[in-house]
């Protein structure tokens, strides 16, 4: 009896046709370009949201660079404020602070190139007191490193702390920013 059921389960598997294992080729076409046609529609909004971050980092700095100032000119006194970055960066390893590397900001920032912007303090307003060059005023700018890309608005301040924006990418800041 047992040879007759061994018999009959091998004409069985003989008669059915062979199933083929895994995709076809117009299968995985298929698949391909789906994922394809999702990609083409990811890739614009990855593009603007790292330039909306570019932009919410640029206006941090600003504000971070503003920080500084105050700080700058609270702990130098007779300089005032800072008319360079590097003024107010500075490595902890190289020494104490001092007007000339005060350590005040980030070694990032203090560069001027940051998250995709250029970063500069410009248009040093001075007096001399007692043969010392003070600064009164300054203005910082932070520039997308390449408009439409990178960034699309430019953003200044100045010692009052107002930032503004340049909705071309530049530094004619005349639009409030909240």
């Amino acid at each position: 009896m047992k040879s007759t059921n061994l018999h009959h389960c091998e004409r069985r598997n003989t008669r059915r046709p062979v199933q083929p294992n895994g995709f076809t080729l117009m299968e995985l076409l298929i698949v391909m370009a789906i994922i394809a046609i999702l990609m083409l529609i990811a890739i614009p909004t990855v593009g603007s949201l790292t330039k909306r971050a570019n932009d919410l980092s640029a206006v941090q700095s600003i504000r971070a660079i503003s920080q500084a100032q105050l700080q700058y000119e609270s702990t130098y006194p007779s300089s005032g404020f800072a008319c360079s970055l590097t003024a107010l960066g500075g490595d902890p390893k190289s020494g104490a602070p001092s007007a000339t590397s005060a350590q005040m900001l980030q070694g990032d920032l203090s560069t001027g190139i940051k998250s995709g912007y250029a970063f500069s303090i410009t248009n040093c307003s001075k007096v001399n007191v007692n043969g010392t060059d003070r600064i009164t005023g300054y203005e910082v700018t932070a520039v997308p490193l390449t408009v439409g890309k990178t960034g699309d608005r430019g953003f200044c301040s100045d010692q009052f702390g107002t930032i503004k924006a340049d909705p071309a990418g530049g530094t004619n800041c005349t639009q409030s920013i909240q």
